[in-house]
Order: C-alpha cells, then structure tokens, then sequence
C-alpha cells in the first residue's frame, strides 16, 4: 500500500514538475513577446513621429509661402501707390515749374 502511495506522490511530483516547466516556458515566452511588443512600439512612436514631423514642414511651408505672397502682393501694393504718388508729384512739378522757379527766384533776391 506504501508503494502505491509512493507512485501516486512521486506522479503527482512529475506532474507538479511538468506544470512548473512549462509554467517556465510560458513565462520565458511572455518576456520575449513583451520585448518583441516593446520594440515594435517604438517602432511606430518614430514612425508616427516622422510622420508628423512631415506633416508639420509641410504645413509650416504652406504657411511661409503664403505669407510670401501676401507680402509679395502688399509690396506690389505699396510700389504702385509709390509710383502713382511720385507721377502726381513730378506732374504738378511740371505744370507749376514757372510759378516754383519764381518764387525761388523772389526768394533769393529778396535775401
């Protein structure tokens, strides 16, 4: 009756053995997918991080050129107003030189 006893608690033994091998294994194979789960994740933080580094350039040279040609129009703008205002200028130069050579004239005699 010992015997049986004895190979009952020596097969639950094994058994136990068994079960805490494969509980090893179990564990070394959830380490190696946490790695694996770990270095894929890092992976796509850069990925995605490229990405929206892309996407900020690109947006940042949507604005820039947008700017530029606000400038550009505002400076385009700014040049014909000046050429108008020089135009009425030597306009009025043109059609008053008489009067303005004479009273220069009359000004620097009467000194």
């Amino acid at each position: 009756m010992a015997d049986v006893g004895e190979s009952k608690v020596t097969g639950i033994i094994k058994s136990l053995n068994i079960l805490e091998n494969d509980l090893d294994s179990l564990t070394g194979k959830v380490g190696d997918m946490k790695k694996q789960l770990n270095v894929k994740t890092l992976g796509e933080i850069d990925t995605l991080l490229e990405k929206t580094r892309e996407m900020a350039m690109k947006e940042a040279e949507v604005i820039i050129n947008a700017a530029k040609e606000k400038a550009n129009a505002e400076s385009v703008k700014i040049t014909q107003e000046g050429e108008s205002k020089l135009a009425e200028i030597e306009s009025n130069t043109n059609t008053h030189f008489d009067d303005i050579v004479k009273h220069v004239v009359s000004t620097i005699l009467k000194v």
